[in-house]
């Protein structure tokens, strides 16, 4: 559900009984975590999670707005990147918590893309068997992804996200003014997240895209902020109702991501944004499923065109195609050995399909 709170601030609601949480979005959102949080009646401390570049650039705004409220804050600055993901730096994030003082009533916020999420979140579900954590993405693709869902986990060496929990946030706090300090190509990651909710949820919402592309590429701050908050609003249905993946439901938001780890393993973690990988394996994808009859050219050719149009990239043609397999084959997503593929049947809807041939995977991989 969605409701606009303020002018400019909308609010999406994640239905999870007790669990149940809000997303601010829109400009400023930052500076009223303190009050929010206190209206939430969270305990009296609280940590902030985050990044050396990150919290120079948004840091004091969180900070003071947390101690206006009366929160007795500590900050913890982790390194960049996806190598802070591991057990290591979650050992030292709860050696510190324990330094500080911090309890079962205690706060971990999570300030930073989905790197500083994901750490913050595993720490705040195993510290004390799960205190509360709070999301305040600074990336587009955090915002529209990670950060709704409570998804959280930190990496093995032999797989991304492999040691991990389901641990809701109290609240997300998604300031779309921080969209102004991001580089540009991470923000052409973050459309292909929004495409894909398009894609594989909601036609309606692709044809809002194909018509407000340009707005949103410049921008744009009422384009930008329907499309953050539609993206969330489906993703928060999704969760409501499949939260663990039990169902099935949840799978069907991993359009294009089977395909987009493979290569992001397979290259090697950095060439690729995760965003740009998701964008090749949504191509990928739409091509597996004209090939095998399921979806019509021109659902293909729509989604072929946006991605394009968005200024992301549909292809990559030096990855071994058997490397790509194997890679799927290891993937946490697969099942009983079997590589599962999410794949449009129409813009706007998907279905989970096993069984595909290898030479028919060979095939696809090796267009590039």
């Amino acid at each position: 559900m969605r409701e606009m709170v303020e002018e400019k601030v909308e609010e999406v609601h994640v239905d999870l009984g007790d669990r149940s949480y809000d997303i601010l979005i829109g400009p400023g959102t930052q500076a009223r975590i303190g009050e929010r949080l206190r209206s939430l009646g969270l305990g009296g401390k609280v940590c902030v999670v985050s990044s050396p570049p990150i919290y120079d650039l948004f840091g004091r705004k969180v900070l003071d707005s947390l101690t206006a409220a009366g929160f007795d804050v500590s900050v913890e600055q982790v390194p960049d990147g996806e190598g802070a993901k591991s057990l290591r730096t979650a050992e030292h994030l709860y050696d510190r918590a324990l330094a500080t003082g911090l309890d079962r009533t205690s706060t971990f916020v999570a300030l930073g893309g989905g790197v500083a999420g994901d750490l913050a979140g595993f720490v705040a579900a195993t510290f004390m068997r799960g205190v509360p954590f709070v999301q305040v993405p600074t990336t587009l693709l955090s915002m529209v992804d990670s950060s709704v869902g409570g998804k959280v986990a930190v990496n093995h060496p032999r797989g991304k996200n492999m040691i991990g929990a389901f641990h809701q946030p109290r609240a997300v706090f998604i300031d779309t003014g921080a969209l102004a300090t991001l580089p540009r190509r991470d923000f052409l990651a973050g459309v292909a997240e929004i495409i894909r909710y398009g894609a594989a949820c909601d036609a309606d919402f692709f044809r809002y895209l194909e018509e407000n592309m340009e707005a949103l590429l410049a921008g744009d701050e009422d384009v930008l902020r329907q499309a953050i908050s539609t993206s969330c609003a489906t993703k928060a249905g999704i969760v409501a109702a499949d939260e663990k993946e039990t169902s099935g439901l949840r799978s069907t938001l991993n359009y294009g991501h089977t395909f987009a780890h493979a290569i992001e393993a397979v290259s090697g973690y950095g060439r690729f944004r995760h965003g740009e990988a998701v964008a090749i394996g949504m191509v990928w994808a739409a091509r597996l499923a004209s090939r095998m009859g399921i979806c019509g050219e021109e659902d293909v050719r729509r989604q072929v065109a946006l991605i394009e149009k968005a200024g992301l990239p549909t292809t990559v043609n030096d990855l071994d195609p058997e490397e790509l397999i194997a890679s799927m084959a290891t993937d946490k997503k697969a099942e009983g050995g079997k590589i599962r593929f999410v794949l449009t049947e129409k813009v706007g809807s998907v279905n989970i399909y096993t069984d595909i041939a290898h030479e028919m995977l060979v095939g696809i991989l090796s267009r590039g």
